[in-house]
């Protein structure tokens, strides 16, 4: 498992358990728990609380997005691994240096993340809302005109 993804499934177990107790947890308290118990000699600590902590710094302008995103399931009632892969997928798409996650990757890892620890159909759910939201925010890296030409 590269070391990205394993950093990612760790921010995704932490804000699991952060989630679950409505925020009153301290999340650097987890990171270090699951990082120590998950991933022993993990090399990119800062990675995954730089990670989590802009989650949770972003979170209700995240959440925003997500229910406008996807109107027929309300952030609240979405399962909590669905709902944190989507929070951290949205912040690097959104929110994350593009230069060091292209948004293409934060969708596939986040795809990969609702594979791995979410429900039958997590991945597809998963890769709609993100996608959905790609093409609304247009090719990043691209200007008007090769993104309309890319569609032709």
């Amino acid at each position: 498992m590269a070391a990205r993804q394993l950093g990612r499934g760790i921010v995704l177990q932490s804000l699991y358990e952060w989630d679950f107790y409505n925020g009153n947890l301290d999340l650097k308290t987890s990171l270090a728990r699951n990082l120590e118990e998950f991933a022993p000699g993990f090399d990119d600590s800062n990675f995954v609380t730089n990670l989590a902590e802009g989650v949770v710094a972003k979170g209700s302008e995240i959440d925003e997005i997500i229910a406008k995103s996807a109107p027929e399931w309300p952030v609240n009632q979405l399962p909590i691994v669905d709902r944190n892969v989507l929070r951290i997928g949205l912040y690097e798409l959104l929110f994350a240096d593009r230069k060091e996650v292209p948004p293409r990757v934060a969708i596939n890892e986040a795809i990969e993340l609702a594979k791995t620890y979410g429900g039958q159909n997590s991945g597809k759910f998963i890769n709609g809302v993100l996608g959905t939201i790609y093409r609304e925010i247009g090719e990043p890296d691209q200007s008007p005109e090769k993104s309309k030409s890319a569609n032709n």
